[in-house]
């Protein structure tokens, strides 16, 4: 699960990390009144407007109504504040991360002006490799810390946190000492990580990144940016959290999907999968791909999913505009093939089927799964295996 930039930040307060005076604008009289307070409390007349979408990569992004406009702007006095979040929102903004579409500004966050003297680069997340949480840091903030991976990698310090422990206080110092910094500001450095790492374990995070972390001029030390995402499973634990969910960000059938406990992630392909495990998911969209197609969806519907979970999956699935074809792949160990049959049957005789379908069962009670498919007067073809299921729908696609 993700969240806005606003909200991560106002987690991050909460947890005692030090963030910039800042208020969330839903209008342009909003982005007025809240830059008016910002300029009242701080004395300065600098702010910034920022547009709130679940992307990365703001900054550099541009609006498709104004190709001059970035989602990140630097203004002087509330009077221009109003005036550019007022261009912002409505708008549709393209970076990096949205892909041509580009996301609608819905909300801006109106920010206190800082006197950066440095910019760096923070972020935790799981190292699969190493099974730890781990504090990865740069002097290379602001910029696209992927870019910085691939092409200086020396210029990222990693620290791993014991589970048992937490991040050690000498760890902090050693990361702060690392980006080049000395006395009250590696201090104030040290404090911050080990602020932040806490606030990661205990919010369940998945991603808890910091993209700039500045030193003002007085030597503070600011998240100037917040991303938080969060661990799906982990959410049972966090009411508040979830509701913080933004639906108007996220795909509508990833939604759907999320309300029948589908693991679904949409795709620019055109075939259809509908799959259990998601092992098996991944070697399906594989071999899809190797025949010369292309996946339109991850769905995994899990090893104990009932008829009403595949019909709604199957409905997720046909609901995609650029659908040419559907390959169900089902290995019934904990599923049983005749649930999946009766799944797919029920959801074709209720949305009905407008492209071609291949099934390919095997495993537990695969003969009873493979007759009431025969049987069910239906127009789909079964395959013996997962290449000839995958050959097949390709085939008839194209």
């Amino acid at each position: 699960m993700k969240i806005h930039e606003y909200q991560g930040k106002q987690l991050l307060r909460d947890a005692g990390v030090p963030v910039p005076l800042s208020q969330v604008a839903f209008s342009a009289d909003e982005a007025h009144k809240a830059a008016i307070s910002l300029i009242e409390k701080t004395g300065i007349e600098v702010v910034v407007v920022k547009a709130q979408i679940h992307a990365g990569g703001r900054g550099k992004g541009r609006f498709k109504e104004h190709p001059d406009l970035g989602g990140v702007k630097v203004v002087k006095g509330a009077d221009a504040a109003r005036d550019l979040a007022a261009k912002m929102l409505g708008s549709t903004l393209v970076t990096i991360q949205t892909g041509p579409e580009g996301k609608k500004v819905q909300r801006v966050l109106i920010e206190q002006g800082m006197d950066i003297k440095q910019e760096l680069y923070l972020g935790i997340t799981l190292d699969r490799a190493s099974g730890r949480n781990t504090v990865m840091a740069s002097t290379e903030g602001g910029m696209d810390i992927e870019e910085v991976a691939a092409h200086t990698p020396e210029k990222i310090l990693k620290e791993p946190i014991d589970p048992a422990v937490g991040l050690q206080g000498f760890q902090a110092r050693k990361l702060a000492y690392g980006l080049g910094l000395t006395g009250k500001t590696a201090r104030s450095a040290a404090k911050f990580l080990v602020k932040l790492a806490r606030a990661y374990d205990k919010l369940d995070c998945s991603l808890l990144e910091i993209n700039p972390l500045v030193i003002t001029g007085s030597g503070e030390v600011l998240a100037l940016d917040a991303k938080a995402n969060f661990d799906d499973n982990a959410l049972y634990r966090h009411p508040d959290i979830v509701e913080l969910r933004d639906p108007d960000e996220e795909d509508p059938a990833e939604l759907q999907a999320k309300e029948y406990d589908l693991s679904y992630v949409n795709l620019d392909g055109t075939i259809g999968c509908m799959v259990n495990g998601a092992g098996l998911a991944m070697a399906t969209m594989d071999i899809i791909k190797y025949f010369g197609a292309e996946p339109a969806n991850f769905l995994d519907v899990g090893g104990g999913a009932t008829v009403k979970k595949v019909t709604a999956a199957f409905k997720i699935i046909t609901a995609d505009p650029n659908l040419t074809g559907i390959l169900v792949n089902i290995f019934g160990g904990i599923m049983k093939c005749d649930t999946i049959a009766e799944g797919v049957i029920a959801a074709v005789k209720e949305v009905g089927l407008k492209v071609p379908l291949v099934v390919r069962l095997e495993g537990t009670n695969v003969e009873q799964g493979m007759k009431l498919l025969n049987e069910s007067g239906l127009n789909l073809t079964t395959a013996s295996s997962l290449r000839d299921a995958a050959s097949k729908i390709v085939e008839m696609t194209k």
